[in-house]
């Protein structure tokens, strides 16, 4: 333990000394911002700028926290595992170097669920405007012009209508756009429209009312499997918390004594232990991993 102190205080006097002037927390924040900046991919930066723009980013301050808990949490329980503080700070550091990750996985569902959200208001406006208009360009007209669309929806919205209007024909449009969101109420609305333009105009009000009610099932589905996989995913990080500290009803059966001899002079039951926090770290990263990929959109 003194050895960690002693660690500790070097660390902190070299940062202080390459700081120039700065807190060292101010340092810290740059030299992270700074690798982020060198070393994240572009798809992420984009992503990560959206969310930002929206207000769901972390703010430096919450990025902060979110460490130190790690910290804590990866020092305590693997002190508990080997009742060594060296072992239980290099724990310390993978845990918190697994942040950047977590912390994409995070912004990709807030990003997918953004673009289910502005899906969703562009096909319902878009069938609305046509409802009016009775042309499928007008009313993509429409829905870009209204200023209810953001990027990069509302970009892409715009490109349908560039290439409708260069190639006298909607089939192009349809495929650009089929291919950047391949959502099922995108290509059934696409499909409708495609076969009305080409085919000539005809009574489609009841069918657009339909394609509406579907669509407002489908949100409403949604939305309720949203609120279900959030309460699923407390859950789930508690369970996997819980199976960590199974170790101390270990400790409290032989004793934390007979606990301590068995892992300082056994190989074998530290590669173990070793083995088993590392399971359980791999099944709350898949876990956490699934909960922010498969957002249930469709």
């Amino acid at each position: 333990m003194e050895f960690v102190i002693i660690l500790v205080v070097v660390l902190f006097v070299v940062l202080y000394r390459q700081s120039n002037g700065e807190s060292v927390y101010k340092f810290l924040v740059n030299n992270v911002e700074n690798v982020y900046d060198k070393y994240a991919p572009y798809s992420f930066k984009v992503i990560r700028e959206k969310c930002k723009e929206m207000g769901l980013e972390y703010s430096t301050r919450q990025y902060t926290t979110q460490v130190i808990i790690f910290a804590v949490l990866a020092f305590v329980i693997s002190f508990l595992y080997f009742y060594n503080a060296i072992i239980s700070l290099i724990y310390v550091v993978v845990v918190v170097s697994m942040i950047p990750y977590l912390a994409y996985l995070r912004c990709k569902r807030v990003y997918s669920e953004f673009i289910f959200e502005q899906i969703q208001v562009y096909v319902t406006n878009t069938i609305m405007e046509f409802s009016v208009t009775q042309s499928f360009v007008k009313a993509l007209e429409g829905v870009y012009e209204s200023g209810i669309l953001e990027d990069p929806v509302k970009t892409d919205v715009k490109v349908m209508i560039d290439l409708a209007y260069h190639n006298g024909d909607v089939g192009e449009s349809i495929d650009y756009m089929n291919s950047k969101y391949d959502f099922y109420m995108v290509r059934n609305m696409h499909q409708l429209f495609l076969q009305v333009t080409r085919e000539g105009a005809r009574d489609t009000t009841r069918t657009l009312d339909n394609m509406l009610l579907d669509i407002d099932e489908l949100v409403e589905g949604v939305y309720r499997d949203r609120m279900d996989r959030q309460a699923f995913h407390r859950q789930f990080i508690q369970y996997g918390l819980l199976l960590y500290l199974m170790i101390m009803l270990v400790q409290l059966l032989i004793g934390r004594d007979v606990y301590i001899d068995l892992v300082n002079s056994n190989l074998i039951i530290q590669i173990a232990l070793h083995l088993i926090v590392l399971c359980n770290s791999y099944f709350l990263l898949s876990g956490e991993k699934y909960y922010n990929e498969n957002v249930g959109a469709e």
